[in-house]
């Protein structure tokens, strides 16, 4: 793997792109320390929503920075225009006509994106807003609020550079170098508590044991995938002959990826941001809204049981709007493809969708045990967690996928690259 770094940096043009990548993540990780004037650095426990966020964000929301709000407005921006995408048609048949169509989505998904930013920014002003130096003043808030949504299109800008210029998807590296920021400081609190009246040695060996399967696991899920194999019939055009070839179709056990763990999370981070607008009603332990958002906080049963059933919800229903079975059958026939022993088209169309559903279903559960993972673990060996399931599903779904662009990039040009 070295070897092939060396030789990556050898080449000029790759080398420039890797330059880049590393050049914007540090400008992103500046961003991350420089404090919005008049707002304070906060401390979240563990067991919130906050504590996610300020995971994905590189510890930028507990510095209460320019990028405090992270890549979460484009992110929700552009899965909901995905989703209207699939279900308005004058959008469909705006991203099927190629380059330009995309050009126009990906303009509605900025404008969403800094929408949202001002809306999420106000919540987190207003909801932290008592501990601010001059909680008062009304350009004090309104400066934190523009400054985050600036914050939050300044980073959508560094991931479509990163994208066109550099090496892997710019947003998805720069939630990546927010993760992984937070690994040091968390390793090195976890190792100062080891000891007397602290975690136990016995409990610490457990916990790596039982990280190091899980990353093997995430990785061998990731990558797992059911092969349907698919004959092509011959057929003559003119005067040649086409088709007689076999392959497969391809169908991963984790088809959607991280998506429904986010779509959960947000989901379940509604109620706690409509609660930052009326601190007093829901502010109240004993009142009956402020025990159901207590409820609603993570580590807490009720949270947990939502989070596990919006994730099964959401991974069916993901996985129904980005592949369509009777599509992909009707394709299938029009080209002369057939499964062996299935009769093409409606058949064809039923097979898959009964594969798919329980290809679903052990995806399903997988990303629940995940999402979930942090309080498992942290029951069992006692350890604090800090670096949680979905973190791990986006380190290593970005690490293997950038590490699948260099080696096209080494193998374009005839380099031994990182796989073998």
């Amino acid at each position: 793997m070295l070897d092939a770094m060396k030789t990556a940096f050898k080449l000029p043009e790759l080398r420039k792109k890797m330059l880049w990548t590393l050049l914007l993540l540090a400008i992103f990780r500046l961003g991350s320390f420089i404090i919005i004037p008049g707002m304070n650095p906060r401390e979240f426990g563990a067991d919130t929503i906050f504590a996610l966020l300020n995971l994905f964000s590189g510890g930028a929301l507990a510095n209460m920075s320019l990028f405090a709000l992270g890549v979460n407005p484009y992110i929700t921006a552009s899965i909901i225009m995905n989703l209207l995408t699939m279900v308005i048609p004058s959008l469909e048949e705006m991203a099927k006509e190629g380059v330009e169509g995309r050009k126009v989505i990906a303009q509605y998904t900025r404008y969403g994106t800094v929408i949202l930013g001002l809306l999420q920014a106000t919540a987190l002003t207003m909801g932290f807003s008592n501990t601010m130096k001059d909680p008062g003043n009304p350009w004090s808030i309104i400066t934190a609020i523009l400054a985050m949504t600036a914050g939050s299109a300044l980073l959508m800008w560094l991931g479509e550079v990163i994208s066109e210029r550099g090496i892997g998807n710019g947003i998805s590296l720069l939630i990546f170098a927010g993760i992984v920021s937070g690994l040091l400081p968390s390793t090195i609190n976890t190792v100062r508590t080891l000891g007397a009246g602290g975690i136990s040695i016995i409990g610490f060996l457990a916990f790596l044991v039982i990280a190091l399967a899980v990353v093997v696991l995430v990785v061998i899920v990731t990558e797992g995938e059911r092969k349907i194999p698919v004959q092509y019939a011959k057929r003559v055009v003119g005067r040649r002959m086409y088709g007689g070839q076999a392959t497969h179709l391809p169908l991963r056990i984790n088809q959607v990826g991280v998506i429904p763990v986010i779509f959960a999370s947000s989901v379940l981070a509604f109620p706690l941001t409509i609660a930052q607008f009326f601190p007093n009603v829901i502010g109240n332990p004993d009142s009956f809204w402020g025990r159901l958002i207590t409820a609603l906080t993570p580590g807490q049963w009720l949270y947990m049981i939502l989070y596990a059933l919006f994730i099964f919800i959401f991974a069916y229903f993901y996985t129904a709007v980005t592949f369509n079975p009777v599509e992909v059958a009707n394709n299938m026939k029009k080209y002369g493809g057939f499964i062996p022993g299935i009769r093409p088209g409606r058949s064809t169309a039923e097979y898959l969708d009964r594969v798919l559903s329980r290809i679903t279903l052990a995806g399903a559960v997988f990303l629940t045990g995940i999402a979930l993972l942090p309080y498992i673990i942290s029951g069992i060996t006692k350890v604090p967690v800090g670096f949680g399931g979905t973190g791990l599903l986006i380190v290593v779904g970005v690490a293997i996928e950038t590490m699948k662009q260099i080696e096209a990039q080494l193998l374009m040009r005839q380099y031994e690259g990182f796989l073998k």
